[in-house]
């Protein structure tokens, strides 16, 4: 007979026993546990051919006595660490799990099936915005204020800003920097222009909240506030455009710095009209 032949029998067989392993063991539980164990197979770990013992352990031991103790329990009053180390037998290579021990996350205890349904969703993903919202209720109250990311719309996802596996960045963001992933939708704002405005250079943040505000575009504070904040000595008066005459001003009501500058991220206008319409 030859090798070749020889050997994918052989493949085949422990493939056979395999699915037959798996199958006994998901039988053995359903004994006691039949709805998860129907739920389990409409699971992507399910589908894929991972059975309880991949996940619990236990085996025999649980068999004979049916106590949590002998198992992997993934529920309240288990221990984190166990958890966490028996999801990444299988995930620990994936590339998004890279950072997991640098991550936020690993660092506040935070199990995996804290946002991973396994058993009742046929794909384990965590529901956003909601289930970020369970903890960062901080995020939720700016996400719904007047003037937002569209984060509720789910037109933007947590995800798409940040791993929540962790990352090498600050608030794990998915770039270098903030700058770096603003840049990713706001292409326009990164240049190089001629002449550059230096917070836009420095850090989008300092001008913006990205969440949501209760100001315009996303921003800190309303105009000309915020503008004051650096431009307080500049050629107009710290105050809302010389207060002496404001009563007859014409910028008074509704008008901004925006007005007469528009181009606040950056111009290639000539230096008398550099940051103006």
């Amino acid at each position: 007979m030859p090798r070749m032949f020889v050997r994918l029998s052989m493949l085949a067989a422990s493939a056979l026993l395999l699915f037959a392993g798996t199958a006994l063991a998901n039988e053995k539980c359903a004994t006691c546990h039949a709805d998860i164990a129907a739920k389990h197979k409409t699971t992507l770990h399910g589908k894929a051919g991972k059975d309880c013992l991949d996940c619990h352990g236990g085996g025999d031991a649980h068999i004979a006595n049916p106590s949590k103790n002998n198992i992997v329990r993934f529920s309240k009053g288990a221990a984190v660490r166990d958890q966490n180390a028996q999801c990444q037998q299988c995930h620990a290579k994936n590339q998004k799990l890279m950072f997991w021990d640098n991550s936020k996350h690993k660092q506040e205890d935070v199990a995996c099936v804290s946002c991973h349904t396994v058993h009742k969703a046929p794909k384990p993903y965590a529901k956003q915005p909601e289930k970020c919202f369970e903890c960062h209720k901080n995020v939720k109250t700016e996400a719904n204020k007047f003037s937002h990311h569209p984060i509720i719309e789910g037109k933007v996802k947590c995800s798409d800003c940040h791993n929540p596996h962790g990352t090498m960045t600050k608030g794990m963001l998915k770039a270098d920097n903030a700058n770096q992933l603003c840049y990713k939708c706001h292409s326009d704002k990164k240049g190089p222009f001629i002449r550059q405005h230096p917070p836009v250079v420095e850090n989008c943040l300092i001008c913006h909240a990205p969440h949501g505000t209760k100001a315009y575009r996303l921003t800190t504070e309303k105009m000309p506030q915020l503008c004051d904040n650096c431009h307080a000595n500049s050629s107009h008066h710290a105050t809302l455009y010389d207060g002496a005459s404001a009563a007859n001003a014409t910028r008074f009501v509704g008008r901004s710095c925006l007005n007469c500058h528009g181009s606040i991220h950056g111009t290639n206008a000539p230096p008398n009209r550099a940051f103006a319409r």
